[in-house]
């Protein structure tokens, strides 16, 4: 959304409050009674890493808690719109500065428990306040990256169904901020009752809740009957986890699954082909990216960091792993978002240059080093052990030996959090559809503190002044400007190699029912049905 002032700001949340009862009698309606439920299975490439939605940073542990748990505000489905969720009305102060939320009434959590601004209370502090009791269950990965201690001034309760949320300065994606995963609300007494363990045991307010886990193998939902809402069709969901991509494909082929998560781009050819499936797709608001350690030798040089972007060959990545379903990137932001600069020139193939640059840095025999690859397939990287050997054999023609690392995909991110890497690969799907969840989260100098969400551990002042700045303005061209300034930097100081950008496919059963794909990269399955 345009926001030229933060009076119009609250004049436009009036006005799409006003427009989006609609969407709330969507979810109040009765389920029909045509729309079939039943299990359906979903076959993802990698376990979740947790299931407190406040604690993990990962697509597999999100796309479970899509699911259970609800936050203040949500997306729209399929869009980065925002609409009511837990909290049914709000509203902004004229200065941005404070924030009051409705809550809604008669909702449960699924230990029988009610949902009311205690609730929500806890749900923040336990991240916010070093002296909440929950608080040393952390690290609470999101508040940190985000750094939303140097945001939020306090979070109150106003009565049992309202709360205030106070700033410390305007912000201007702080709503859509509140519709990402870690502002869940969680069960205070589910919490208080499993302590660190909670992660293992879910509660939240979502439709479907939490019945067991068989770690690297599969996570089992059921349908809610107490849920607030529109009760979901499905009787139940199964998570299941199987590493391949084609052996995802023939699960699907053989009727052992009923959605696929991140196809093999070899197999859509016969997916399409087959008339008992079919295809969702939409083009990924993500990124996926080779992050060098700027804290280690020798990539805290920037002509070494030059060096290896000359050195990668992008259209050799594209035709080995992405195929039709990839673009080449050159910024860290995808090309579908309104900040994006397309006046910068990518790094162009030239292996001579890269090897000059090298020389220039007192590396003229080059050097010996790591890469990191993905154990899973993610939207942004479907095969990271394959671009990880595409780059190893580009970076040997200019005489940098790099050897293959990978680890169990917890273990992976624990690691690149705490900057063990040399050089690793990771991405992003963005959570909220603004610019400010790609750059501060990934790269400003706030999110370099461990566990980082800058892997890189780039701290460039410069650029996280520009991008502060942004953050803190409400007229999106000025924004815009920002940004665009802030992509120069980095483009200049390039602390990664920009990768791709992906097309998200989702293969499935042809009776598969009213499946979304989100541009966050969310898995909700609220009103999926199977037809008969």
């Amino acid at each position: 959304m345009k926001r030229k002032s933060w009076v119009v700001v609250g004049i436009l949340m009036v006005s799409a409050f006003l427009l989006l009862s609609c969407s709330k009698a969507n979810k109040t309606a009765k389920v029909s009674s045509d729309k079939n439920g039943g299990v359906l299975v979903f076959a993802h490439s990698g376990d979740a890493v947790g299931l407190d939605p406040g604690r993990e940073d990962d697509g597999e542990t999100f796309l479970v808690c899509d699911n259970i748990y609800e936050t203040l505000v949500e997306f729209v489905p399929g869009t980065t719109k925002l609409q009511p969720g837990l909290a049914e009305s709000y509203e902004i102060s004229k200065d941005g500065l404070h924030y009051t939320f409705h809550l809604r009434k008669n909702v449960k959590f699924h230990d029988g428990t009610d949902f009311n601004a205690d609730a929500v209370l806890y749900s923040l502090n336990r991240q916010f306040k070093k002296d909440h009791p929950s608080f040393k269950y952390g690290p609470w990965k999101y508040w940190g990256y985000m750094s939303l201690n140097d945001i939020v001034k306090s979070i109150n309760k106003v009565d049992d169904y309202t709360v205030r949320i106070d700033l410390l300065k305007p912000e201007s994606p702080f709503l859509s901020d509140l519709a990402m995963n870690f502002a869940a609300i969680v069960s205070p007494t589910a919490a208080k009752k499993f302590k660190d363990d909670f992660k293992n045991n879910p509660c939240g307010t979502g439709p479907f809740k939490f019945v067991k886990w068989i770690k690297d193998d599969s996570i089992v939902l059921e349908k809610f009957n107490d849920y607030w809402g529109q009760k979901a069709y499905l009787d139940k969901i199964v998570f299941k986890v199987i590493p391949e991509p084609t052996a995802r494909y023939l699960a699907l082929k053989k009727g052992e699954a009923d959605i696929i998560d991140f196809p093999s781009p070899q197999d859509i050819q016969n997916i399409k082909d087959d008339a008992s499936l079919k295809i969702v797709k939409q083009a990924g608001l993500n990124v996926g990216y080779l992050a060098m350690n700027t804290t280690k030798k020798p990539f805290n040089n920037v002509l070494v960091r030059q060096a290896i972007n000359y050195a990668v060959n992008k259209a050799d990545i594209m035709k080995a792993v992405y195929g039709d379903l990839g673009q080449p990137a050159k910024n860290p932001l995808p090309p579908t978002m309104w900040a994006y600069n397309n006046d910068i020139k990518d790094y162009q193939y030239d292996p001579a240059k890269a090897k000059e640059l090298l020389k220039k840095a007192g590396l003229p025999n080059g050097f010996s080093t790591t890469i990191w690859a993905m154990p899973v397939s993610r939207p942004y990287n479907p095969n990271g052990r394959k671009v990880a050997e595409v780059i190893q054999a580009q970076l040997a023609k200019v005489g940098i030996k790099a050897k293959i690392v990978s680890y169990e995909w917890g273990t992976y991110l624990d690691k690149t959090n705490r900057g063990e890497h040399d050089m690793a690969l990771l991405g992003w799907t963005g959570d909220n559809g603004d610019p400010d969840n790609f750059l501060w989260n990934l790269l400003s100098k706030d999110a370099a503190k461990i566990p980082a969400g800058n892997i890189a551990f780039w701290k460039n002042d410069k650029f996280t002044a520009l991008i502060k700045q942004a953050k803190e303005t409400s007229i999106q061209s000025k924004r815009k400007e920002l940004y665009d300034k802030a992509q120069v930097v980095f483009h200049n100081q390039v602390p990664w190699v920009c990768l791709a950008h992906s097309v998200v496919v989702e293969p499935m059963k042809a009776n598969v029912m009213d499946f979304k794909l989100y541009p966050t990269g969310k898995r909700v399955f609220h009103f999926v049905w199977l037809k008969k």
